[in-house]
């Protein structure tokens, strides 16, 4: 009989962390979890979940005005913010109940605090101050915004966490930042009516990205009406007296309503315990891991965000199901990390899988591209000026397909089955002897039969 309380327990009740805890007390082991937040993580309390909801609210201006050029007269509409929120929130709240539910069935022991490390085998539930023992132990408690304390007024901003609670929506914000939060945001107050503007210190959006697609994406943005400032940064934020005025580097001088700080998500890890159970961080406070997500310490893992490998949230249930694989099922699995397919709910959006141009131009000597543009169905009758972007980028050496990227409507949706493609090795030849699903946005996939053009040695020839 163990001479531990639990066999296992896990700190952080987000995606991961309930995965691995239900799953490991299905397996019939004693099985502890804490979250000092609310269980559902930041994915599905303020995260990809509520934000899709978002997104979708945002689209419904555009599909009114789209709807007169296929005879439809839409009467008058009127947008309600708060009772989004509070339709979001009951949703929320359902998928909570989901994730307890499921790790009731399954006989876990639930903890609603905060959870520290005493040791490497004690654990601190804090709002009771009692202490429990575990033979295994599991950190996954995700990340949180960087708020940026060394700007001038950061403390008059807003994070992503609190953009789902405003009590009222602005008549104008800027954003800061150009990754996933920052556009995906721009674009969804965009559609609800706000003035937005979206600062960013880089020479375009989305810096990991195919350059079409950020470019694509950019014009697209600014097309619709949303101001876009790169090479640029905030430098100071001080209050007015009709709401905030941002001082950027280049000197000008943005009235808004709001100021939203998108700049990137940090380890949850301060304060966590992990130097007194002897487990490294790396310098931005993610714990270090190896290819089985062990820490430096033999009986601790780390899940998810937590330890900076991949952001997203199928990847942190990945990581969970590996890791009950190799400890709870005899069966060593690495966690795989590759060819891992993600979209940005932007409008239009981005979906992508494996390597851009520019990386594969590095990685290969020469490359076929194959790229289409064109107007989509839908706009030709709307009169919406739209484009679709699609790109294959193939190793010409054996015709792999090393890249796949859509800027368009359900971008999203065609990459999780392209990431199917591309991770089964095809080659651009199984493309070609595909059929057509016509009329569809997909079939140019498999109708781009000769290269746009060719990159040797990383340049476009």
């Amino acid at each position: 009989m163990s001479s531990y309380d639990y066999d296992l327990f896990v700190i952080g009740g987000g995606s991961g962390g309930v995965r691995s805890a239900r799953v490991a007390a299905s397996l019939g082991k004693k099985v502890g979890i804490a979250e000092e937040y609310r269980y559902g993580g930041t994915c599905v309390i303020r995260g990809c979940v509520p934000k899709k909801l978002f997104v979708y609210a945002s689209q419904y201006h555009e599909h009114f005005e789209d709807a007169a050029g296929y005879g439809w007269t839409v009467g008058e509409s009127k947008f309600d913010w708060k009772k989004l929120i509070e339709a979001k929130d009951k949703e929320i709240a359902r998928l909570e109940g989901l994730y307890r539910k499921g790790l009731d069935n399954a006989k876990a022991d639930i903890f609603d605090t905060r959870a520290e490390l005493i040791d490497a085998n004690t654990i601190r539930l804090v709002k009771t101050g009692k202490t429990v023992t575990a033979d295994k132990i599991v950190i996954a408690v995700g990340g949180s915004p960087n708020h940026h304390s060394a700007l001038p007024g950061y403390e008059l901003c807003i994070s992503s966490n609190e953009a789902f609670h405003l009590e009222e929506l602005p008549k104008s914000i800027l954003i800061a930042g150009g990754g996933y939060i920052a556009v995906e945001f721009a674009n969804i107050f965009h559609g609800l009516g706000v003035d937005v503007t979206l600062i960013y210190r880089g020479a375009e959006i989305l810096s990991r990205f195919d350059q079409d697609m950020r470019r694509g994406l950019h014009e697209a943005m600014e097309q619709k009406g949303i101001r876009v400032l790169c090479h640029d940064v905030i430098e100071e934020v001080a209050k007015t007296e009709a709401g905030l005025r941002a001082r950027t580097m280049k000197g000008e001088m943005l009235d808004v309503g709001v100021v939203m700080l998108a700049l990137g998500r940090d380890p949850n890890t301060k304060n966590l315990g992990l130097e007194a159970a002897g487990v490294k961080t790396d310098g931005r406070g993610a714990i270090v891991v190896d290819e089985y997500s062990r820490s430096s310490v033999p009986n601790i893992y780390a899940l998810g965000d937590v330890t900076d490998r991949v952001q997203l949230t199928p990847v942190a249930i990945h990581e969970a199901m590996c890791f009950i694989e190799t400890v709870y099922k005899n069966n060593p699995t690495k966690p795989d990390h590759d060819l891992i397919a993600t979209a940005v709910f932007s409008q239009p959006e981005i979906g992508t899988v494996g390597l851009s141009e520019e990386d594969a131009g590095k990685r290969f000597k020469e490359l076929e591209v194959y790229r289409a543009e064109f107007r989509p169905m839908k706009a030709t009758l709307s009169g919406r000026k739209e484009k679709t972007i699609m790109k294959l980028i193939v190793n010409a050496e054996d015709r792999k397909v090393v890249g796949a990227h859509i800027l368009g409507h359900d971008a999203g949706e065609m990459a999780q089955i392209l990431g199917i493609t591309l991770k089964a090795g095809c080659t651009k030849d199984d493309f070609d002897r595909t059929m057509a699903v016509h009329p569809t946005a997909a079939e140019e996939l498999v109708t781009m039969y000769s290269p746009s053009y060719r990159v040797i040695d990383g340049q476009r020839v």
